[in-house]
């Protein structure tokens, strides 16, 4: 996953969920915040750029204070494929298990992957 930084990749990437709404709301909203100068330390991260599949938004892990704490460690996501997000859940660092965390999406199959994922892993959750 890779951290867009860049004013001209976040207001690219707004004027794409733009499109999609209202299924990009979650996520929308913070890229929203973040390109106009980030005032709650969140950072959006994308599988590759600019032909991206998958969305997230989360604070960032530097700022977490309590890691059970699953309402500051809220994520937003907004994928185009479910094999995106079965592998964000799976298989990188964007998301990990040392954390209590919630994550917020709007589309079809959000829940169910997050049941798959955690209960291969042993998982709970609420």
């Amino acid at each position: 996953m890779q951290i867009l930084r860049s004013p001209a990749q976040l207001q690219l990437l707004e004027e794409t969920l733009q499109k999609s709404l209202p299924t990009t709301l979650p996520v929308l909203g913070t890229v929203m915040t973040v390109a106009r100068g980030n005032p709650v330390s969140h950072e959006v991260l994308v599988d590759s750029w600019p032909h991206f599949r998958i969305v997230l938004t989360r604070l960032r892990p530097e700022d977490h204070r309590d890691p059970r704490d699953y309402y500051t460690n809220q994520l937003s996501v907004f994928y185009r494929d479910k094999g995106a997000l079965q592998a964000l859940l799976e298989g990188t660092e964007a998301v990990t298990r040392e954390r209590a965390f919630q994550i917020l999406g709007m589309q079809d199959g959000l829940d169910e992957a997050v049941r798959e994922v955690a209960s291969a892993r042993g998982l709970k959750v609420e």
